[in-house]
């Protein structure tokens, strides 16, 4: 007779699966929680204390460490010397474990834990066992996940359990094993940057391919999800995101959150298009819209408002890949439903997004760093031209800083209060930036308002040259080169205001 151990906190299926197992030819052995359901459901059972011979002690902290535990689960079936070690100290062998562990995710989840409630949520037996079982996994079949219940009994009943099948539940164990540690070391470390970064997902999805159709992909949730996050969303209508979608929807998601006011972003490639702001969402659609009204087409668009009916047939006569609002009207949802490719998304909006270390991979590693979650008020900037800046230009750097931050270096954002106007996005000079922005900016409603924000300081004085020769007359920069009184001369020389920022808002 073949023997099974089993021992969950997850009991989902508990009971079936032993019935089969029991059918199968297996007694079964288990431990507290799980021995009393099984009792109770009538099942012959073994105590795990009449396996060891011990008792449990300190709590229910050590019961299955033990020698009659692991021999049982380590011993080498085709080495005679294992098998007459098991005989010698009477041990049987157990040929399958069935083992997921204590809760620790959801117990740090709860918003009142304790350190202590943490802490005795750490499984200690449980990996024990499953990483003993998986080791030895071409004599024992090791099972941490309850859906995989069905398959095990499949493979039993056929008698072809063989081992590529038995490899796939080690791996399996070992996987989860590490996500498990990997969340432990995570709760328990107070380093931002630890010695060892360990970071672990649960897949979410696989993609139908990644940037590109010849590059396979899959999309990876962290092991504590974010409420604020495209993965978080609820796809109300249209097909699967792409990989391109979730990551230009993560972008909409960033911009958006810098904003209080009723706003409306559009993305394409991760930078924005346009942005927008007004007293009603249909506003600051149309806001967003002129603001570039080539480059939303097969864009991204988010709104931190509801979209009513008369946003959503603005929106509706254009063709865009993905609109995501915190909800849509019922008339809103009808009209938009309307064209069967278009994704329609939910998700509760915040403008505090929380700080967290992001990974960026590289050839032969990664590189990590918090977010830039920095934003500029008036308060922080310094005014280094002898023009002065009225009330509406500081309002349009504040406004123009957010957005200059969510664009990729070398960034230009020429905007004016409540609407950008140009983006000149991922140029190698910052002088090329420059043209591009204005250029698309000079031919708005509005350019006469206008401020330019940079990302990063002007290295040289050709950047603000050609700002204040062609019509933008105040600049924000974070300053900080050695060449600044250069900068400020050329401004104080064509009459343009200049302030500093003081922080560099790089986005490679």
């Amino acid at each position: 007779m073949k023997r099974a151990l089993l021992s969950v906190s997850d009991k989902t299926n508990l009971v079936p699966f032993a019935k089969q197992l029991i059918d199968l030819g297996f007694e079964l052995v288990s431990t507290g929680g799980t021995h009393k359901a099984l009792a109770a459901a009538d099942l012959p059972v073994i105590g795990i204390e009449d396996v060891t011979e011990f008792p449990e002690m300190l709590d229910g902290r050590v019961k299955t460490l033990h020698p009659r535990v692991h021999g049982a689960l380590l011993a080498r079936r085709d080495l005679p010397e294992h098998m007459a070690t098991l005989k010698e100290h009477n041990i049987t062998p157990i040929d399958m474990v069935v083992v997921n562990l204590y809760p620790f995710k959801e117990t740090i989840l709860k918003p009142d834990v304790t350190d202590a409630d943490a802490i005795e949520n750490i499984d200690i037996g449980g990996p024990s066992m499953l990483r003993s079982a998986a080791k030895n996994f071409v004599a024992v079949l090791p099972v941490v996940d309850p859906s995989d219940y069905d398959a095990v009994i499949a493979h039993l009943k056929n008698q072809d359990d063989d081992q590529a099948f038995r490899r796939q539940l080690a791996t399996k164990v070992f996987q989860h094993t590490a996500a498990y540690d990997a969340l432990i070391a995570s709760y328990l470390t107070e380093k931002e940057f630890p010695d060892q970064l360990t970071i672990s997902g649960q897949k979410f999805d696989d993609m139908r391919y990644g940037e590109n159709p010849d590059q396979k992909a899959a999309v990876y949730q962290s092991a504590l999800p974010e409420k604020y996050s495209v993965l978080n969303a609820d796809i109300l209508h249209g097909k699967q995101l792409s990989y391109n979608n979730i990551r230009d929807v993560d972008a909409a998601l960033r911009i958006i959150a810098e904003y209080d006011q009723t706003t409306v972003v559009t993305v394409k490639h991760m930078n924005p298009a346009g942005i927008g702001q007004g007293e009603t969402i249909e506003a600051a659609w149309d806001q967003a819209f002129a603001a570039d009204d080539i480059s939303i087409f097969g864009g991204i668009v988010a709104l931190n408002r509801e979209v009513d009916l008369a946003t959503a047939e603005k929106m509706h006569a254009i063709f865009l890949e993905i609109i995501i609002a915190p909800s849509f009207t019922a008339e809103a949802y009808d009209v938009l439903a309307k064209k069967k490719n278009l994704r329609l998304l939910t998700l509760p909006f915040t403008t505090k997004v929380p700080n967290q270390v992001e990974v960026t991979s590289v050839l032969g590693g990664f590189v990590a760093q918090d977010r830039d979650l920095l934003s500029e008020t008036e308060a922080d900037f310094q005014v280094v031209s002898q023009a002065q800046p009225t009330a509406e230009q500081l309002r349009a750097m504040v406004f123009a800083q957010k957005a200059v931050k969510h664009t990729k270096s070398n960034a230009i954002v020429v905007a004016r209060d409540g609407q950008t106007l140009g983006v000149g996005a991922g140029q190698p000079n910052r002088i090329d930036s420059v043209k591009m922005s204005i250029q698309k900016a000079a031919v708005k409603p509005g350019f006469d308002q206008a401020v330019l924000a940079s990302d990063a300081f002007f290295p040289m004085d050709d950047s603000v040259a050609y700002a204040a020769e062609n019509g933008i007359k105040a600049i924000v920069e974070p300053g900080g080169s050695i060449k600044d009184k250069d900068s400020i001369a050329k401004a104080d020389e064509l009459g343009v205001v200049l302030v500093f920022s003081g922080r560099r808002h790089f986005k490679h």
